[in-house]
């Protein structure tokens, strides 16, 4: 009996230190990343990086917490700013990482263009492979109500967000699947769309599910270097509904260096006229072209079997979206800043 308590205590002692000392290590690489990256040139300010409470997650976990971080990267005009920001990891595998944002808001810049991301619960859980690299397997974002803005109106809010990658057989490709629920596009959207009064505030539906491969695959130097961009994407659906309006899609699309993308994209639009008419008001389409793809749309419609609906094909060729012959505007560029 005592000698079994011996070995127990031992056993114990002998996990003490291995939590104290990865425990130690972790916040140390933590340290000296920021340092690496004001190093390289950085804007890198943090109020503080200490174990969470008493004792940081003891026994079981890690618990980190990084105060006030405040990013800037001169090459690309990023900078991203939280009140504080906590990392959480099983104490056997620091690969598996789960990042806790602060209530509240966070600001995400691009060079003179800033967001302010107001979120409720944010969390992102990491599983990386093993290796200096830190390659991603699976990210999972989720979080409560959300709300992105200018600080002074909000430009896009939701009830949650649910977003998962999840990476496939090569290194590059990653499966995407989004759901966002009571989607809701702010007042200053709304005027921009000429939103009809009798549209609901929120969007029944707003689901993406989509294959894409990168030029490289997402690991550490994402944050540190450039971002992955996009090469390919297979859309396997894209479902917005608001009102009377629903829009789906699905296809293929390539994308070159210039983020070009190339390729059909197969679309289900019921309230097609709705839809032309908002582009028409935005400035997507000059009035001449809305008439024009009116009546060929319509002729697409009545062939479908109902003139209110459509079901057409999207070419995306030479930078430009086109409905058979007929453009109907500059493609966006596909790039991750």
């Amino acid at each position: 009996m005592k000698r079994g308590l011996k070995v127990l205590l031992g056993l114990c002692v002998i996990w003490v230190l291995y939590w104290a000392v990865a425990a130690w290590g972790l916040r140390q690489s933590v340290a000296n990343w920021f340092e690496t990256q004001a190093a390289r040139g950085w804007q890198v300010e943090v109020g503080g990086i200490a174990p969470r409470g008493a004792l940081g997650g003891f026994p079981w976990r890690h618990v980190t917490r990084i105060e006030a971080p405040t990013l800037a990267d001169p090459g690309t005009g990023a900078a991203w700013r939280a009140d504080w920001l906590e990392l959480h990891s099983p104490a056997i595998w620091p690969g598996r990482q789960s990042l806790r944002f602060a209530d509240g808001d966070q600001r995400l810049s691009y060079f003179d263009q800033t967001a302010v991301i107001g979120t409720e619960g944010l969390r992102a859980d990491l599983f990386l492979a093993p290796g200096l690299a830190l390659e991603l397997e699976e990210l999972g974002l989720s979080s409560g109500a959300w709300r992105i803005g200018d600080g002074e109106t909000i430009t896009l809010s939701a009830e949650d967000l649910d977003l998962r990658m999840v990476q496939g057989a090569q290194p590059e490709a990653y499966r995407i699947d989004m759901q966002a629920r009571a989607f809701r596009p702010g007042l200053r959207l709304r005027r921009l769309l000429r939103a009809a009064p009798e549209l609901p505030q929120t969007f029944d539906t707003l689901t993406l599910q989509a294959d894409v491969t990168f030029d490289t695959a997402w690991d550490r130097s994402a944050l540190e270097d450039r971002r992955p961009q996009p090469r390919r994407i297979d859309l396997d659906r894209l479902e917005a509904r608001w009102g009377q309006m629903r829009l789906k899609s699905t296809g293929t699309l390539d994308v070159d260096a210039s983020g070009v993308p190339t390729g059909e994209l197969a679309l289900q639009v019921e309230a097609w006229a709705e839809f032309l008419d908002m582009a028409v008001d935005t400035g997507f389409i000059t009035p001449g072209a809305r008439d024009q793809t009116a009546r060929v749309v319509a002729i697409l419609a009545r062939a479908s079997g109902n003139p209110e609906d459509l079901d057409i094909t999207l070419g995306f060729r030479g930078g430009y979206i086109t409905i058979g012959p007929i453009p109907l505007g500059p493609a966006p560029r596909l790039i991750i800043r």
